[in-house]
This record gives C-alpha cells, sequence and structure tokens, in this order.
C-alpha cells in the first residue's frame, strides 16, 4: 500500500489519472497526550503566533483574540471586533495571520465573516500596548460576495514566499449549485494568494497562475476546493498540505509542492478520489488526496500541521489532523513522495476538534468545542515511537 500511495501523489502532481485507492488503516498508538494551557473560552477556533514571540493568540468565533502570556489567559481581549462579525454556525471571526515582519511592522490579517454574511479580509495593527491591536486600525483587503451560510472556509496564512494565502469555500449549498469550485471567474472554491506588502489594499503576485488570462481571477492559486477550513505549509519539506472537508460521502488530504501554481483539487466533479454525482468523470489533470476517509469514520475533517517541534519525536514529520463529529486525532508522514506510517493514537480525549494551532517554536495545539486548549505532548512512560 506504501508504494500504491506513492504512485497516486506522483500521478497528482504529474497531472496524470491516477486510480482511486484507499488511504491504508490508521495503526493505533499511544504515548500522545493532552495538556489543557486554557479554559472557558468562547468557540475557540485557532491559534497562532508571531515569529519569535512566546505568547499565544487564540480566535474566537464571536469576533475576539485572545492571548496566553506566561501560562495565563489574558482577561482584555487583544482584539475585539464583535460588533462587525456575524457569528454562528460556519460564521464568524475564523482565523489571524500575523505578518512574518509583525516585530516591525505589527500588522495581523483577521479572517471572518462580515454583518451581511460576506467573508472578509482585513488588517489590523498592534496598539503601543503589545498586548492590545488598535480595533480602529481596520482595513479592508477582500471581501467575497457569499450565497449561502456555509462553506466560508476560514484561514489565512503567511506562506514561505511571504504571501498571504486565503481558503475560502465554495460559497455553500449541497453540491456547489453554482459550479464555483471549477469557475476560475469567481475566487468562491479557491486558494488565493495575494502580496500586502504591494499595492493598496494589495497586488496581484505576477506568478499566480492565472494573471493576464481572460475570464479568470488572477488571486487564485489553485481551484477545486469545496471547504478548505485549514491548510498548512510544512516549515521543512516545503509542502503544500490542504484539508479539504467532503460533502456527503468523503474527507480528503491533499499534499503538494508549495510551488505548484494553477493546480485543480476537483470539486465538483470529484469527491474526494470519486467522481460526484455520476459514475463516470474525468480525472486528467486533478490532483487527488493522498489519504482519505469515508463518513463510516466521521464527518468533517479538521486539517492541522506537520510536526517540527521538539517536545514529541515520535510525531516528528507526521501531519496531525482530527474529525471534527468522531474526535479521533491521526497522523501520518509524507517523505520523498511516500505516505506512510498512518496512525490512529489512542488514550486522548479532546472532544469536537474546532482546529489546530502552532506556536513559535513549533509545538502544536488543538482547540476544542468544549472552550478549552491544549498542547500536544508526550507521555513519560513512552519513548520513541508510538505504538
Amino acid at each position: 500500500m506504501r508504494h500504491v500511495l506513492r504512485a497516486v501523489l506522483i500521478a497528482a502532481l504529474a497531472g496524470e489519472a491516477p486510480q482511486a485507492v484507499a488511504a491504508p488503516a490508521p495503526a493505533p498508538a499511544s504515548g500522545l497526550t493532552l495538556e489543557r494551557v486554557a479554559s472557558g473560552l468562547q468557540d475557540p477556533l485557532y491559534l497562532t503566533a508571531p515569529a519569535g514571540d512566546p505568547r499565544l493568540f487564540v480566535v474566537e468565533q464571536p469576533g475576539r483574540i485572545r492571548i496566553i502570556k506566561d501560562g495565563r489567559l489574558l482577561p482584555t481581549p487583544f482584539l475585539d471586533i464583535t460588533d462587525r462579525v456575524r457569528s454562528g454556525g460556519e460564521r464568524g471571526l475564523l482565523s489571524v495571520a500575523f505578518h512574518p515582519r509583525y516585530a516591525t511592522n505589527g500588522f495581523l490579517f483577521v479572517d471572518y465573516t462580515d454583518l451581511r454574511g460576506d467573508p472578509r479580509i482585513e488588517r489590523y495593527a498592534v496598539s503601543r500596548d503589545p498586548d492590545r491591536a488598535d480595533p480602529s486600525s481596520g482595513h479592508l483587503v477582500l471581501k467575497v460576495g457569499h450565497p449561502f451560510a456555509n462553506h466560508n472556509g476560514g484561514l489565512v496564512m503567511f506562506g514561505p514566499d511571504g504571501m498571504l494565502y486565503v481558503g475560502m469555500g465554495d460559497g455553500g449549498g449541497a453540491g456547489d449549485p453554482f459550479g464555483n469550485g471549477q469557475k476560475r471567474s469567481s475566487l468562491l472554491g479557491k486558494l488565493l494568494r495575494l502580496d500586502v506588502d504591494h499595492g493598496d489594499p494589495y497586488a496581484v503576485p505576477r506568478d499566480n497562475p492565472f494573471v493576464g488570462r481572460a475570464g479568470m481571477r488572477a488571486e487564485i492559486w489553485a481551484y477545486g476546493l469545496r471547504n478548505p477550513w485549514r491548510f498548512c505549509f510544512d516549515r521543512l519539506s516545503g509542502l503544500l498540505v490542504v484539508a479539504d472537508v467532503g460533502q456527503d460521502r468523503w474527507e480528503e488530504i491533499d499534499v503538494v509542492p508549495a510551488g505548484a501554481a494553477g493546480l485543480d483539487y476537483g470539486w465538483n466533479v470529484m469527491e474526494g478520489a470519486h467522481c460526484f454525482g455520476s459514475e463516470r468523470c474525468d480525472r486528467r489533470g486533478r490532483v487527488m488526496p493522498v489519504v482519505e476517509y469515508g463518513h463510516d469514520q466521521g464527518c468533517s475533517i479538521t486539517g492541522g500541521f506537520v510536526y517540527r517541534g521538539r517536545s514529541i519525536p515520535a510525531l516528528a514529520g507526521h501531519y496531525v489532523y482530527a474529525d471534527y463529529c468522531r474526535g479521533w486525532i491521526r497522523s501520518f508522514k509524507v517523505e520523498g513522495g511516500l505516505v506512510s506510517d498512518h496512525r490512529e493514537w489512542r488514550g486522548v480525549d479532546p472532544g469536537q476538534v474546532m482546529s489546530f494551532g502552532e506556536d513559535a517554536a513549533g509545538e502544536l495545539y488543538l482547540c476544542s468545542q468544549r472552550g478549552e486548549v491544549y498542547r500536544l505532548g508526550w507521555a513519560a512512560a513512552h519513548s520513541g515511537r508510538g505504538r
């Protein structure tokens, strides 16, 4: 199975039409622990930190960003924009990204649903108090009309190239009724790539794949996505990992080189590695998932990160993810085009995992619907590989 998955990954990147295969069943593993670092949060959806900063910044869905500093949740929010956020269901304040030069320019970017129900990307600036952002400094970067209440995407993240990447859902509704995933004239159902260091509010990078193409939005980096709630860049391998939430049958994880532009992830022609709505479809030129699982195992994937911290050697190089409904945590490795070492971590109870997070040192956290934030750790009774 290891070699079959390698063939799927290579074929997907080459634009060939690999056969759909199921990922190997994850092997049970133990040793992973969850250490609670904060509680009493209201719907925590994301966690991150600026480069070199020991603080943790936690996004609360109603429209606040909270700080965990020296192990304590500060009572005053870092940013409170609840008066301009429409929250509930899949809407709300969904993520924050700190500029790579945050230490000198003080810029942060947020992704939220405005009072009309449309996704907005805005830039804010820190105030003279390093634990408070200036709520009056909001500057609109991008607003996208959204026809339904669900599939808002929700992640903003700076890539290794310094560009701001935006995960945008297909606009909602069952089955992508407007075909936005494949429609390159729409920003919905896409991964966008923006240069926020030039232009006002942004410039389109000249090497974006559809620049100058008639009828296509130049901001698009990749398309064919249903609801990329979470994605990440592996800081060591240079791979981009996208966890795309499925429709009724399949949840998928796609792994591609971060610099691979103009890729089609398949939606709504395909759901995972399977034709959607018909027995036959054209797989040519479409990215196939390297890992997928059916709804007999869960209902909604919560994508995470490739672990590059130091506290858990047994997890080194593993992409960690969860399922929102079942509450399990799984991981696998991708090295040299090989997908292997698929595990399901037993003995931990995170509840419903809303999101994973990563601190400045590469350690991983998860946000639970129980209003708690946990740090992933390793049991002292275990050593080496989980088993």
